[in-house]
């Protein structure tokens, strides 16, 4: 009996803030209304848009106690009113998500405070029949459970109503994944953006000064070859070191735009000489790619990844393990490359003392890392509590 009753009382709080919100949805129908009519007239036509919003906001919050009732999450499907005032009306009036909306709120308004009126009767008549049947006989509630299934068809009929079509759900889907593709693209384009730049800049302040250095010299050498032979061989031996030094900048130039390394080692092998090369004492696994030299036989059939995500994990490595050697403190960090069905992940993690940013605030380097692998349609996960360890989590979408 007891347990009959708290679970009647859990079910009876349901429907009675189930009748809180038909109280709020019969408001909402006089907004409907007044929101109509200013629509009409042309003069409120901007309160469409934000009804529409305060009406996906109960309808969320609907959502969500049933799903917290039911244990089964509802759907969703909307989609976005956004863009200037044209395009928001007509999204928020075309949405095949405001309609079942709107027939969910017309319908609750109605089967919500039923319901509950319903339970109260239930309350009634279980009190003195349970009470007797259960309390003094010892047999199983007949009329408490009544309640529970007042509860339960409640949920029922609020999934069905909120329950997005399959049709909605797609154009919903869609818009997101457009609006996804959009926010890459442009991710896409300020890293490229900036990557010429520094290249501009490398060449500029590297290479071409050098070459500029290189010519004055060889100019030089060359007037003073007759008068002076031996002041213009110490000119000659400069402008071979200048034209060495200058090659060497247009290699750096060009490992930053793709690393050679990688076209002769493939990826691990790379990332096994950006672990030499860090200063840190790296550990690195592979599991299901080719190690080192054996890279060179997946031209002919072996396991490789597509050039363009071998070499945004390369660069993801680079800069992860450049971030621990410079700011972490760490003495030692690790190197994860994977291959699973859905692609390559990469997972970099040092031991150093943490607190690195997540998002756009997280320096021009992470900026970098995150708009690089969302070009791919890739994910970047960043955990970097206060006192460490910092691991950064790469998953680049690939069909083997």
């Amino acid at each position: 009996m007891r347990e009959a009753i708290k679970e009647a009382a859990r079910a009876w709080i349901h429907l009675a803030r189930g009748a809180a919100l038909a109280v709020l949805c019969q408001l909402m129908a006089a907004v409907a209304l007044f929101t109509a009519f200013l629509t009409l007239t042309v003069i409120g036509a901007g309160v469409l848009p934000e009804s529409v919003l305060l009406l996906r906001v109960l309808a969320g919050h609907e959502r969500r106690r049933t799903a917290s009732r039911s244990g089964t999450p509802v759907p969703e499907a909307y989609l976005p009113i956004e863009g200037p005032l044209p395009a928001r009306v007509r999204t928020a009036v075309t949405d095949p998500g405001t309609h079942r909306d709107l027939i969910w709120a017309a319908s609750h308004a109605l089967y919500g405070i039923a319901l509950w009126c319903a339970s109260l009767v239930v309350w009634v008549c279980a009190l003195p029949v349970d009470g007797v049947w259960a309390g003094l006989v010892g047999r199983r509630p007949l009329v408490l459970p009544l309640i529970v299934r007042l509860a339960d068809l409640e949920t029922d009929w609020s999934r069905t109503l909120l329950t997005p079509a399959p049709s909605a759900a797609r154009d919903a889907a869609l818009a997101a994944r457009v609006e996804q593709l959009t926010a890459t693209r442009a991710g896409a384009v300020a890293a490229h953006g900036a990557e010429l730049r520094r290249i501009e800049r490398d060449l500029h302040d590297g290479a071409q000064a050098r070459l500029v250095a290189l010519s004055m010299r060889i100019g030089l050498a060359r007037r003073a070859y007759d008068s002076d032979p031996a002041t213009a061989r110490r000119l000659l031996d400069d402008a071979q070191e200048q034209a060495e030094e200058a090659l060497a900048e247009l290699r750096h130039v060009v490992r930053g735009i793709h690393p050679p390394i990688l076209t002769d080692r493939g990826l691990t092998g790379a990332v096994h000489a950006l672990a030499a090369s860090s200063g840190l004492e790296v550990e690195v696994s592979v599991d299901g790619l080719e190690d080192g030299a054996e890279t060179r036989a997946s031209r002919t059939g072996g396991v490789r990844a597509p050039a363009a995500l071998e070499a945004a994990a390369y660069f993801v490595v680079a800069e992860a393990l450049t971030n621990a050697a410079k700011h972490s403190g760490a003495a030692h960090a690790s190197v994860a490359l994977a291959r699973d069905p859905a692609g390559l992940r990469v997972l970099v993690r040092d031991e150093g003392r943490g607190g690195a940013e997540a998002g756009e605030r997280g320096g021009s380097g992470l900026t970098g890392m995150r708009r690089r692998v969302a070009a791919l349609d890739g994910t970047v996960r960043l955990t970097s509590p206060v006192g460490g360890p910092t691991v950064i989590e790469v998953e680049l979408p690939c069909v083997w």
